[in-house]
């Protein structure tokens, strides 16, 4: 593939090597192209096996750095939906666009290791604070992912999760929720401790779900490869060679987060994921996520991600409710 510039840099020429794959690049009826003309103010053209880029001199090099990387996708292997374009979208806007392809063949292999890998699928940020993200998973023991809902801030610690689990580096996966009803008045559950806390961990169990079969999650969880562990029978126990995620943390109390937090054992890898913004303790009591990260901050040892409404990749209408309900709120402190 080779790309050239033609005037002042105005209009760019890709050359791309693969109809086949330029065919899935652009999408049907040329719908990807289409979602990227609308994001960059750019105009694009097909012409056989190239695609012509026409606006202004940084707007081109983003849609340029845009169909390289969807395109490097697509050579590798993987899938080019409409969330991976928008993807691509948000990446280029903060990532200088390569100049020359020894640049760009770079620039590429270190965007390969921020990725995660599990048997049935291979992930891929989707944001610039998921690279972060992801790296601070890796490379970190203790992480606090923070932010609102559809972030994916859960999924990645469970994908990281399985990924650690499925390479031996640790024994076990502990998910772990604080039991805390978001306005609903969900009564006595019956059945078993597993079966009351379930509805509780559907959306661990979800993102489970697409990293390992089903079947072979109810197989690690009967083996104890996977534990549900209700953060109110956490105390007392040591957790060691276990990777641990507790979600929804803002609604833990701060005497739960301290007593969660120094669980902490050898070999363990704990990711704390949940939002401040959206508390639902009961009368007012302080969120314990919101106390853990005023007392926590200055451990350089512990890594404070944060995601914003830019990071949602549920869908673009989330990130704009996002927006409004924050919007919204900051109107009634002022009054």
């Amino acid at each position: 593939m080779a790309g050239k510039n033609k005037g002042v840099s105005e209009e760019i020429i890709l050359e791309f090597e693969d109809n086949r794959l330029l065919a899935l690049l652009c999408g049907e009826h040329n719908v990807h192209l289409s979602r990227i003309e609308q994001k960059l103010d750019v105009t694009l053209i097909g012409r056989g096996n190239l695609i012509s880029i026409i606006g202004g001199l940084e707007a081109s090099d983003l849609a340029r750095s845009v169909l390289l990387r969807l395109y490097d996708q697509l050579e590798r292997g993987h899938d080019v939906t409409m969330a991976e374009v928008d993807a691509a979208i948000r990446m280029a806007f903060v990532t200088d666009s390569p100049k020359d392809e020894a640049l760009l063949l770079k620039k590429r292999e270190s965007e390969n290791e921020i990725v995660i890998r599990t048997r049935k699928t291979v992930l891929s940020p989707r944001s610039p604070n998921q690279a972060k993200y992801i790296e601070a998973l890796r490379e970190r023991e203790m992480v606090f992912g923070l932010g609102p809902a559809g972030t994916g801030k859960t999924f990645l610690a469970v994908a990281m999760a399985v990924s650690h689990l499925l390479e031996g580096r640790v024994e076990k996966i502990i998910l772990s929720r604080p039991a805390v009803e978001a306005g609903e008045k969900l009564g006595f559950l019956p059945g078993d401790m597993r079966e009351k806390v379930d509805p509780y961990l559907t959306p661990l169990f979800d993102a489970l779900g697409q990293m390992i079969s089903r079947e072979q999650t109810e197989r690690r969880i009967e083996r104890g490869d996977i534990e549900i562990a209700p953060l109110a029978f956490m105390r007392g126990r040591t957790l060691s060679n276990a990777f641990v995620i507790l979600d929804e943390a803002q609604n833990t109390t701060s005497m739960q987060m301290k007593m969660f937090l120094t669980r902490f054992g050898e070999n363990c890898r704990m990711v704390v994921c949940g939002d401040p913004s959206q508390v639902d303790l009961p009368n007012g009591s302080r969120s314990g996520l919101v106390d853990a990260l005023d007392t926590l901050r200055h451990i350089h040892d512990i890594a404070f991600v944060n995601f914003t409404s830019a990071d949602v990749v549920r869908h673009q209408l989330v990130g704009k409710i996002v927006d409004a309900y924050d919007r919204q709120g900051t109107k009634k402190k002022k009054q």
